[in-house]
């Protein structure tokens, strides 16, 4: 089956059952997704009342819902709700909620949020998508710190990110917004990569050539330059590129790449990255027709990171890629020596400092775009 920006997923399976009221969802509980109507619908066949949920408290809102941090009455788990936003004027159900749920169904990684099942209230417009519970999120936690992370913390969200990426290219999932307000983090170091609103499946080692791929994806700061140039068969090395610049995030403790605008965040990636003539394939880009290149030397990031490792410069560089089909990919970037060689090592999640909670009240942030 050809994917598109959403498929017909079918867990409904004799191995699969509706969970009693007093049991806990250990796996992703039933949900059919389809997309063959002409609006896509969920059936909601299966899945448990939300009235086995109280909500605690609000702890996110966005574009594409609010999410509660709640209890599951039967256990008493901490979980997360997501209330699924409804267009007012559309009949069907959001395509960003069925990507999430398609997503989440096919991924199983420590790092990745996980998903426990949908449940609905008392309309068929009122549904949950509920996931792990994640005490914070790794914006939030460097918008609090005054020094950059440890050498060998750094090393160890860099790698739970990477691991976490090349298990979702491996199983056809592109996330198309990683930044680190869609990073959450436990407690005590361990890394979550949450939001798959705007996930795209694809088939990998497959030309996307002829794939109808959005072209507005990923938030700005974090865009790839093939994207801001508007290439429509991008494939998954858009996600490494935003690795890219949260990688150079963690190093300096503040964004890296801060344009204004689609121009402006181009003009900020020739001035800190790099030359197009590393590119010599832009010119066949929608975007480059009109596109008014600055004639300024870039700065190397090896004066940009004057105290960053070779190896560690090296990585960033290969991430920082123009040209994408250049651009290191996940698996390989783990196998980087960076990870293999370099001193220090790693450090172990449960000797992270603890970032602890604030007696429930945690509201990570107001997204609006």
């Amino acid at each position: 089956m050809k994917p598109t920006d959403f498929d017909t997923v079918d867990t409904q399976s004799p191995k699969r059952r509706r969970l009693g009221p007093h049991e806990t969802p250990t796996k992703a509980a039933p949900v059919l997704l389809d997309s063959t109507l002409s609006a896509p619908t969920l059936s909601t066949r299966g899945c448990n009342p939300a009235t086995l949920y109280q909500t605690l408290n609000l702890i996110e809102e966005g574009s594409y819902g609010l999410v509660y941090r709640a209890q599951h009455l039967p256990s008493s788990d901490i979980v997360a709700m997501k209330k699924i936003k409804f267009e007012k004027n559309s009949p069907g159900f959001p395509v960003t909620a069925l990507r999430e749920i398609t997503s989440l169904l096919t991924l199983d990684h420590p790092n990745i949020v996980r998903y426990r099942e949908v449940v609905v209230g008392k309309t068929h417009r009122d549904v949950y998508l509920v996931m792990d519970f994640v005490e914070h999120d790794l914006k939030a936690l460097m918008d609090h710190k005054t020094k950059p992370f440890a050498a060998s913390e750094i090393k160890t969200l860099m790698h739970q990110l990477l691991s976490a990426t090349a298990h979702m290219h491996s199983r056809g999932i592109m996330h198309r917004d990683l930044k680190t307000s869609n990073l959450l983090m436990t407690n005590r170091g361990m890394m979550k990569v949450a939001d798959f609103g705007l996930a795209r499946q694809f088939t990998p080692g497959c030309d996307t050539s002829a794939e109808n791929l959005t072209k507005v994806v990923v938030t700005l700061w974090y865009r790839a330059p093939e994207l801001l140039l508007g290439k429509a068969d991008y494939t998954a090395s858009i996600d490494l590129w935003s690795i890219g610049c949260i990688f150079a995030e963690l190093l300096q403790n503040a964004p890296f790449l801060c344009g204004k605008s689609e121009v402006d965040q181009l003009n900020h990636i020739l001035q800190y990255v790099g030359s197009l003539d590393d590119w010599p394939g832009y010119k066949t880009l929608p975007g480059a027709r009109s596109l008014k290149a600055p004639k300024i030397q870039p700065i190397p990031l090896n004066v940009r990171f004057s105290n960053a490792s070779p190896c560690t410069l090296d990585l960033l560089t290969r991430l920082l890629t123009l040209n994408p089909n250049d651009r290191i990919m996940a698996q390989e970037a783990l196998e980087h020596d960076y990870f293999v060689r370099e001193f220090p090592p790693m450090k172990d999640p449960e000797l992270f400092m603890s970032f602890p909670s604030k007696g429930g009240l945690e509201h990570r942030r107001k997204v609006t775009g």
